[in-house]
């Protein structure tokens, strides 16, 4: 009888799986479909760094000018995505979101390494202590990560361009970009910093004042540094320099193309929670079949970079010495893996 009950189960598992991902591959091809044209119109993904040997990977895309300035002051609780985010001013008047959690670091790094091979990034800057006047004593998240007195330790803030509107997602399948080099180069940064949460919504195209350019980010790239794929225990799965070092970069390659491990199949221990489990097992293969001739591409363009600009993407992120040695050792090591292909 109990054996009953597990192949019940099973098949339970595996049709609520063939539902999920029909679903998504029916509103994966809508959004292809509903963006038809758009490559020729006004949208842009990429632009020449030029001189990427004079980027500063510490301050990154906001620059030194662009950092934040306590005092901080409580506006809202942000509750999109998992983990804490609480949206304040600072004394200038700019709106930041913090993001506490395993992501705050690795994100800042990433950022930056994003931002230096030419792709758009948020301003993120990383702070290891923050306090912040007016917290609620009751938050919906986070709330044991935060002191009485509005102390936070490890924080990442994003600033908020006031300038800037959101025009929505894009997907990954069917981007507008699909095919072209520039888009194949990004698939190769998502797999260089082991970006395994590449769900569309995390992926935002925004509008400029007084533009018409259409920016596509991937606007989230928290879940990085760490394991290809949502492993167990959890926290190896960001931020991680030792697993990220262990991490397979290059599954295969064939004459024409390459594939990259990120982002793997989650650990059967999150089976139990079936839709995050399914969506990200819908990911597997996303960052395959790109032609060796872009990632290659990708390869010597970051070959620009120097071991102290790597290093520095880590530095802004808190590391500590040694962790910011392993991590731009592995980096390192990916774009010469690259530049051999």
């Amino acid at each position: 009888m109990p054996q009953k009950r597990c192949s019940l189960g099973a098949a339970v598992f595996a049709l609520a799986a063939l539902t999920f991902i029909a679903g998504s591959s029916v509103h994966a091809k809508s959004k292809a479909e509903a963006m038809i044209g758009e490559r020729n119109s006004n949208a842009v993904l990429w632009h020449d760094p030029v001189d990427i040997a004079s980027r500063n990977l510490y301050y990154g895309i906001g620059g030194e000018k662009d950092q934040p300035h306590s005092p901080y002051t409580f506006v809202e609780e942000d509750l999109n995505g998992t983990n804490p985010k609480y949206v304040v001013t600072d004394r200038d008047g700019v709106k930041w979101t913090i993001k506490l959690g395993l992501e705050a670091r690795p994100e800042t790094a990433a950022s930056r390494l994003i931002w230096a091979a030419g792709y758009f990034a948020n301003e993120d800057y990383y702070l290891a202590d923050i306090q912040v006047a007016n917290m609620p004593a009751h938050l919906k998240r986070g709330g044991k990560l935060v002191a009485p007195n509005g102390t936070m330790h490890d924080a990442r803030l994003k600033r908020h361009m006031a300038d800037d509107k959101s025009a929505g997602d894009w997907p990954w399948r069917g981007a507008p970009f699909a095919g072209t080099r520039e888009f194949n180069g990004l698939k190769v940064m998502m797999a260089l910093v082991n970006n395994w949460d590449l769900k569309d919504v995390n992926n935002k195209i925004y509008i400029g004042k007084g533009s018409n350019e259409r920016i596509y980010e991937v606007s989230d790239i928290g879940a990085t540094f760490g394991t290809p794929g949502m492993s167990f225990p959890f926290r190896h799965s960001k931020g991680d320099a030792d697993a990220y070092r262990r991490s397979k970069f290059i599954d295969k390659i064939t004459p024409e193309y390459v594939n990259f491990r990120t982002p793997a199949r989650p650990s059967i221990m999150y089976a139990e929670r079936p839709r995050s489990f399914i969506q990200r097992t819908h990911l597997d293969g996303l960052l395959n079949n790109i032609p060796r001739d872009d990632a290659r591409w990708m390869g010597k363009l970051l070959s620009g970079l120097s071991a102290s600009q790597i290093q520095d993407a880590f530095r802004a992120a808190g590391y500590a010495a040694d962790q910011v040695d392993e991590f731009s050792k592995t980096v390192e090591d990916r774009i010469a893996e690259l530049n051999r292909l």
